[in-house]
């Protein structure tokens, strides 16, 4: 039995051995001994293989080893009898020859994935080794990571609320005194010799100590008179709005109705002491609370009238009303609350 090759018939050498055994006897085919066979020809390290029969008009097997050979180097090997690849003693045509060497090198297995020698990559490690190479950790990192939980030590910090005054020239409390009056307790004119805060200054601090928030230590408070510069999550820090009843100043407010201003803020109205109320605050209700305060004597002295004692009164009532919201909305000693 013989098969079409690329250059030759292939006999099995196992119906080889029956034909010598005469019948009787028969030698089973192991296809992997002529797997193996045929491709050691193929590649080259032999020249001979009993897989191989030299066709009847090539009696030396040149054509089948000049064609073993193209095999070998990865090129296809031409049929013999074609008007190329046949020339007048059996060989393969130079030009046949010349085209296939152009062809492109498919290989076998063995050099595609190792080439004609094994690769040694052992340089990639020392390039590697630098990479690789682990950093000492720190005790305290360590430690860190290990316990994720924060130190008790390593309190967050509190923010600070935030007062917002009305920037109405008709207010009795400017930025000129308000720091003296709940500070101190004692009202003047804003722009009396004795206020003794500067009219330029767009944002002041006072120090209250509030003992149902936190009784050790006082806190701190922002006073400003606008909320241009606000970012959105001040808000939840404003803990009062100091108004005249002029809605033009909740104009750049987050709720600039007052209705719904005063339903998250408290607001606080100060006015003489016997004067009526402006139709404003009156409609607003409880929600702004009403505080009056003496009228100064003399505007023009730089003394402080010692008879207003009454001005402590009207203070303590304003922080009261301002700590009792604060805890109400979720004032913490270390934290403040997330929304109003």
């Amino acid at each position: 039995m013989t098969r079409p090759s690329i250059c030759a018939a292939f006999t099995s050498p196992g119906s080889i051995l029956n034909q010598d055994l005469g019948g009787k006897a028969q030698v089973h085919k192991f296809a992997y001994i002529e797997k193996l066979d045929l491709i050691t020809w193929l590649e080259g390290a032999s020249e001979e293989s009993e897989c191989i029969k030299p066709l009847a008009g090539d009696k030396d097997g040149s054509a089948s080893t000049a064609a073993a050979a193209l095999a070998s180097k990865g090129a296809a090997a031409p049929v013999i009898g074609s008007t190329l690849g046949r020339s007048g003693k059996g060989t393969v045509d130079p030009r046949l020859a010349s085209i296939y060497n152009s062809e492109r090198r498919m290989g076998d297995r063995n050099s595609v994935l190792r080439g004609i020698k094994p690769t040694d990559f052992s340089h990639v490690r020392k390039l590697a080794a630098i990479f690789m190479t682990k950093k000492p950790l720190h005790p305290s990192s360590s430690n860190a990571s290990s316990n994720p939980t924060i130190p008790s030590h390593q309190k967050q910090k509190r923010p600070d609320p935030i007062i917002l005054l009305s920037p109405s020239a008709s207010s009795l409390l400017r930025m000129s005194n308000i720091k003296s009056f709940l500070e101190s307790g004692q009202y003047v004119p804003p722009n009396s010799l004795a206020a003794t805060s500067s009219t330029s200054a767009n944002m002041l601090h006072i120090n209250r100590l509030l003992k149902d928030i936190d009784a050790n230590r006082p806190m701190r408070f922002i006073l400003v008179e606008g909320s241009e510069q606000f970012k959105p999550e001040y808000w939840n820090r404003v803990v009062a709005v100091f108004t005249t009843g002029q809605t033009w100043q909740f104009k750049n407010y987050k709720w600039s109705n007052p209705t719904e201003l005063f339903h998250h803020i408290p607001g606080i109205y100060v006015g003489w002491r016997g004067e009526q109320l402006p139709e404003s605050i009156r409609a607003w209700g409880h929600r702004v609370m009403n505080v009056a305060v003496d009228r100064w004597s003399n505007p023009g002295t730089a003394a402080v009238d010692s008879s207003r004692w009454r001005d402590r009164e009207a203070v303590e009532g304003i922080w009261k009303a301002i700590e009792s919201n604060m805890r109400t909305k979720g004032w913490k000693r270390d934290r403040a609350p997330a929304s109003i």
